[in-house]
């Protein structure tokens, strides 16, 4: 956002007779970029909606694809043509993959696949997306915008920096809103380009959720904004709180206290012009973190900032009940009362000094235990961040480590809009996507949907577990580099073990500020020796790395409470699922 623009910012023996009884088939395998060849006209259904799927291209003779709940086929079908239909199950809260494939001398060939998330409340499982550029677009531009992100199933979009000003976000009068105006950084935002971002988010079923700060108001709100309302720097009103910003901008932002009520009531009235104007669905709340300083209210008692944001956005859906709400926890500053309160997830954007691998993680965890377990988190942790400043790429290798440790702790990353977002300032578009990252991240986001009662459910849990191959370094959570670490979580009648690879990582710093992290080496036939809650029945394995996402089941044997089993390979991240 621009108002942070100046954020600080076991033997040898024994694993031959392991690998020799326990020898994975090679899976077959498909492209990523075939990956592309399939989409679905909604990011996410509502149980018993009819998801239409398209192909780019005619499905070869003897296609078919088979519906999959975690790794049980719920049916198969066989498919002609580019296109076809399937009714979702009524079951909610429920993600499912479809595989297309072929029979190849009696094996199953897969060459694409898709994630369906079935949920009627697209909080359960959020994928949270952006917008920043609002310029003069037809139909067609923002159609393929949002069209894209709905390939990477984004049910809910954050509409950054669209509106007019902080105190009075809609531009105009209700009865005749502008259709140009200015954003806070002086460029033109127009009203069609808006509109019509809002409509094809919701052809998508997606959430169309306006941003704006919990308490700003410019140099020319007058008194519309009350002198009461604010926060000052003394005791005495004689200084408002505000945030410097460049000359060129079109104002300072003087901050008004987010726990006055007068202010709350003053700021829904405005919001609901909006509403009255624009199809939104929500209000995504922001501040600017930690002031380091003391303030006060109009009368001169001090404010505790960072109690202020779970009143305000309490307070905000009383008046406002129907309609969604996110709040943005900056470092986790406000977090704890902000679980507390009405959010549809927990959003934390990440900054220094929470900069490893093992600090991501503790966001998520911390937000499952400030909303007593109950709600998701998006955290919005910009990549190659240094970079950022000049044109160039995005690193493939820090995109896909990040995202694989944030999706194996049950979260999301916001980080997909018209660009990859790489700066707090959303539409810094300077560093592009290569094509190899594209298509990894639509398996990647198929995998976070298709499994998503294993990634976003049940308890994690510390898993007891050993490589029986002399070359291969694992250890239990947290990171740590020159091995692959693991981290398992409990989900009903199975255990679930994540390996995410860092056993060539150039470091384990998760912004990447300069795009050096390495590719990790794929490593294959790692012969496990895992500690087991009880009798397994089954164990199986499944990467967005591999066969699209697809699950694997794996031969195995058990002596006593370990399981003895052979992890084909991994690239990043492997979900290996042991059932009881």
């Amino acid at each position: 956002m621009p108002m942070k623009l100046y954020k600080y910012l076991l033997t040898n023996c024994f694993l031959l007779t392991t690998n020799a009884l326990l020898q994975a088939q090679t899976p077959s395998i498909v492209s990523q970029a075939q990956s592309f060849a399939i989409s679905t006209d909604k990011a996410a259904y509502n149980p018993g909606d009819v998801v239409n799927f398209t192909l780019q291209q005619s499905a070869p003779a003897g296609s078919y694809v088979k519906y999959l709940h975690l790794n049980k086929i719920i049916s198969t079908q066989k498919i002609t043509g580019n296109s076809w239909k399937w009714k979702a199950p009524s079951a909610d809260y429920t993600g499912y993959l479809a595989v297309v494939y072929q029979k190849v001398k009696g094996k199953e060939e897969v060459w694409s696949s898709i994630g369906i998330d079935v949920s009627s409340n697209w909080g359960k499982y959020p994928r949270y997306g952006f917008l920043s550029h609002y310029n003069k677009m037809d139909t067609a531009q923002t159609n393929a915008v949002v069209k894209n992100l709905n390939r990477y199933h984004i049910n809910g979009i954050q509409f950054y920096d669209w509106h007019y000003e902080h105190h009075q976000p809609l531009a105009g009068t209700v009865d005749k809103p502008d259709t140009i105006w200015k954003d806070i950084a002086n460029r033109p935002i127009y009203f069609n380009t808006v509109q019509n971002y809002i409509t094809a988010a919701h052809k998508h079923g997606m959430k169309a959720m306006f941003y704006n700060l919990v308490y700003g108001a410019l140099k020319d709100a007058g008194t519309a904004v009350d002198d009461k309302w604010y926060m000052y720097t003394d005791k005495n009103h004689g200084t408002k709180e505000k945030f410097a910003l460049p000359s060129n901008f079109v104002s300072d932002i003087f901050f008004t206290d987010p726990a006055n009520t007068d202010w709350q009531k003053f700021i829904t009235k405005e919001n609901a012009k909006v509403y009255e104007v624009f199809p939104f669905d929500g209000y995504h709340m922001d501040q600017v973190g930690n002031r380091d300083k003391k303030l006060y209210d109009y009368n001169g008692r001090e404010i505790s900032l960072d109690e202020t944001f779970g009143q305000f956005v309490s307070g905000i859906k009383a008046l406002e009940p129907k309609r969604p709400v996110v709040m943005n926890a900056v470092n986790q500053y406000g977090g704890q009362g902000i679980g507390k309160s009405p959010v549809e997830f927990m959003y934390t954007e990440v900054w220094p000094p929470n900069d490893d691998f093992n600090a991501l993680a503790r966001n998520i965890t911390d937000n499952d235990e400030w909303s007593g377990y109950k709600k998701s988190t998006i955290l919005a942790a910009y990549m190659n961040y240094d970079n950022a400043e000049n044109k160039g790429w995005v690193n493939t290798p820090s995109i896909l480590l990040a995202d694989a440790v944030i999706f194996a702790f049950g979260g999301a990353h916001l980080e997909l809009g018209e660009h990859m977002l790489c700066k707090e300032y959303f539409p810094n578009n300077n560093l592009q996507m290569k094509e190899d990252l594209k298509a990894s991240l639509v398996t990647y986001y198929d995998f976070l949907v298709g499994y998503e009662n294993l990634l976003r459910g049940g308890k994690l849990f510390t898993p007891d577990v050993a490589s029986l191959n002399s070359n291969v370094k694992l250890n239990a959570w947290p990171a740590q580099q020159g091995s692959i670490s693991v981290t398992g979580r409990k989900v009903g009648n199975k255990d679930v073990l994540h390996f995410i690879n860092f056993s060539n990582a150039a470091h384990m710093n998760w912004r990447d500020n300069k795009g050096t992290q390495t590719e990790p080496v794929a490593i294959n036939n790692i012969s496990l020796h895992i500690n087991a809650s009880g009798k397994a029945k089954k164990v199986w394995v499944a990467s967005p790395d591999n066969n699209g996402g697809a699950p694997q089941e794996l031969k195995f044997r058990q002596d006593n409470n370990h399981v003895i089993v052979t992890l084909p390979g991994i690239k990043y991240w492997d979900m290996l699922v042991i059932e009881y």
